[in-house]
């Protein structure tokens, strides 16, 4: 199963990350989003990642024009025919996931595998959505894509073993350490992760300490690189809340309950870093 040609969906900060690594591993890549604002900002997220890595001299200008040069970019899902792999970077919702993967189906050439980067939601729901749940598969990067090594790849139920093989030696194609996850909410990384934010943000709640005060003792005493409240700003408080309520309805376990003053920021709008204010202030 040789895969050549890529297509990533959502060109936001996974979509453009992932569209990125494929292009710079020497994949043809299609950026496909539905408006031309979307893929002008993906495109200039690039641009400066590549040049950042140009001035810091760990690639060449040639090789920064040769990437840009495998980047295409397209408005239309139907574009999903040319692909060999589509990878879906879209909001992370379950019935827009798919929406888009009941079309990919009908549009995607049948050897082609669809990939989702969803972060929490089940891989055999949305391989439900086609009518070939055996070459659907979770592709799950981390956050910034070219930075972070880790991929999450999650099997649904149906998903072809030769279609795992060749998700995984692509990934490290990528240059990614490929690790092999089973289907449950949250898979492994935000399992153990969100109910760590939701836990900071209860103890900030409660007032047990303060926002620096939580944070200092997580980067001192546990040795993370950033504190959970800080972290939580740049994932988003609406994605952390969106990823607690998959994990709570999905186990049905209140330990997974989200915390009331997480909830209170995302009804105020404070999302984070993306929004100016979350737990900290942002210029």
């Amino acid at each position: 199963m040789e895969i050549n040609k890529v297509m990533v969906i959502g060109a936001g900060q996974m979509g453009s990350g992932i569209a990125q690594v494929c292009a710079m591993a020497g994949f043809e890549v299609i950026l496909q989003d539905l408006k031309d604002e979307f893929l002008d900002r993906g495109f200039s997220g690039i641009r400066k990642n590549l040049q950042r890595q140009a001035d810091k001299e760990k690639i060449t200008a040639a090789e920064m024009e040769e990437t840009i040069g495998r980047l295409e970019r397209s408005l239309s899902i139907e574009s999903a025919r040319e692909a060999d792999l589509i990878i879906e970077a879209a909001v992370e919702n379950m019935e827009i996931k798919k929406t888009i993967f009941a079309k990919l189906d009908e549009l995607a050439q049948p050897h082609a595998i669809l990939a989702t980067n969803t972060s929490s939601l089940p891989i055999t729901e949305i391989a439900a959505a086609t009518d070939r749940p055996g070459k659907v598969i979770g592709m799950h990067f981390m956050n910034p894509v070219p930075v972070m090594k880790l991929v999450e790849i999650i099997r649904g139920l149906a998903t072809e073993d030769s279609v795992y093989e060749a998700v995984e030696q692509m990934t490290h194609s990528l240059k990614k350490v490929p690790v092999e996850v089973n289907d449950f909410p949250g898979f492994v990384s935000n399992r153990i992760l969100m109910p760590m934010i939701n836990e900071a943000i209860f103890t900030l709640y409660e007032g047990v300490a303060s926002r620096e005060a939580i944070d200092e003792v997580m980067k001192l005493g546990m040795n993370h690189p950033m504190g959970p409240l800080t972290l939580a700003d740049f994932i988003g408080l609406d994605t952390c809340l969106y990823i607690m309520e998959t994990l709570h309805e999905g186990f049905g376990d209140d330990k997974y309950r989200p915390c009331p003053l997480l909830r209170k920021y995302v009804k105020a709008g404070w999302l984070g870093k993306k929004s100016g204010r979350g737990f900290y202030e942002y210029a």
